[in-house]
């Protein structure tokens, strides 16, 4: 890969489906980087991609055919349970790697997808994009200010209010697939968590059940449809959805407890059919705590508790959150969309430390994975397995280049 500022880097993408309209955010033309090359079992997704990208992008069934096409760098937006294959045959290729959260669904496969990465030289960067979305920057940005003292807890709430659109009339709904929703969802805000508290988590228990869509009988085999085909939004109650996927062995309602390596304690609480959609961050600091209302809608502000008080909703302190003008070029979780492309292009070039981390995304994959074991076995305590010392060190040094 050439470290040249003046050449366009040129880009793959795999995967033009339900994330791949993120690709659009690396495509500028006479500005850093375009996308040339796209690969997709799936022919009907050409179409969209020229419009995006251009009448030349070159298309392709098999992703191997993209291995030796002097690409600079790939992003794989492919389902989870392909992350790993797709990621160690482009990491040995030299290509440097965007890989989608989460990193992989089994830690073993995280952990030769970081042991490929630093044995080759190649530059991996994983898209936990929420570590670039206005409110958690703004809520670390508060904590590293000292305005609640030194973390002890942090607890979020996840209302995915349409989890019966997005994740259960496809792959997601399967095991086998994504393993667990505390893992393919869950992966986001276990990151989140970790980045906020300032460590990882070491021991864990979780419950939680398939409450809710299990009961629904309307099944349908939606292969080959598209994300947006399938969702029905006025759908209401959650009961009344159609289309579910064929096979349904993952939970709707999961709740995780986690004691994390610096002492600190967290809660992940995720629903699948809430009325409302978004999430909520309480972190408690030995000074006072923060707490986020909205997300990343117009309007969304964190309030900061930090006087000794009664009952108080509107804080010591509103703060509002940043968020882009919907509809505009910056747009998209937001602006972490474009934010993370921004981060992730400059790093394919120049390397160097980053928001997002190899490392923080596999402990939110061993996380989301031991809590779904936990979850299923009874609620057992699990302990988190830690990595090699030698392999944190070459993350956090930013990834030396290849000679």
């Amino acid at each position: 890969m050439s470290e040249s500022t003046t050449t366009d880097l040129r880009v793959g993408v795999l995967g033009l489906g339900n994330r791949g309209r993120l690709a659009r955010h690396a495509h500028r033309p006479g500005d850093g980087a375009r996308v040339v090359a796209a690969a997709d079992p799936n022919p009907a997704t050409f179409s969209a991609a020229r419009n995006w990208f251009g009448q030349e992008l070159t298309t392709v069934a098999d992703h191997r055919d993209l291995l030796h096409a002097g690409l600079d760098a790939v992003m794989i937006l492919t389902p989870d349970h392909t992350h790993e294959e797709l990621a160690v045959r482009f990491l040995e290729a030299g290509i440097a790697v965007y890989l989608e959260k989460p990193m992989a669904i089994t830690v073993d496969g995280c952990d030769r997808i970081l042991q490929t990465a630093r044995r080759h030289g190649t530059r991996l960067y994983v898209g936990h994009n929420m570590r670039h979305m206005p409110v958690v920057l703004l809520m670390r940005e508060l904590i590293q200010n000292g305005e609640i003292g030194e973390v002890t807890a942090v607890w979020c709430r996840h209302f995915v209010g349409h989890g019966g659109d997005f994740y259960f009339k496809d792959w997601h709904a399967e095991q086998r697939y994504s393993t667990s929703l505390l893992l393919q969802k869950g992966a986001h805000d276990i990151d989140v968590i970790h980045w906020l508290a300032g460590g990882y988590t070491s021991r864990l228990t979780a419950m939680g059940a398939l409450t809710l869509y299990g009961r629904i009988s309307d099944r349908h085999d939606n292969t080959g449809l598209a994300a947006a085909d399938l969702r029905r939004l006025d759908r209401w109650p959650p009961l009344a959805q159609t289309g579910l996927n064929p096979t349904i062995d993952v939970e709707d309602l999961e709740m995780v407890t986690m004691a994390l390596d610096n002492g600190v304690f967290a809660t992940y609480q995720q629903c699948q059919y809430t009325p409302d959609y978004w999430r909520n961050y309480t972190v408690i600091g030995t000074e006072g705590r923060l707490e986020n209302f909205g997300d990343t809608q117009p309007g969304a502000v964190v309030r900061v508790w930090n006087s000794r008080t009664g009952f108080k909703p509107g804080g010591d302190k509103e703060i509002p959150v940043p968020v882009p003008v919907p509809g505009t070029a910056r747009d998209g979780h937001g602006g972490a969309d474009a934010a993370i492309l921004d981060e992730f292009l400059g790093f394919v070039r120049h390397g160097g430390t980053t928001n997002t981390s190899p490392v923080a995304a596999r402990h939110s994959v061993a996380t989301g994975v031991l809590a779904a074991r936990s979850l299923r076995s009874g609620a057992v305590p699990l302990d988190v397995p830690p990595l090699p010392p030698d392999l944190v060190s070459y993350f956090d040094d930013g990834q030396p280049a290849r000679p």
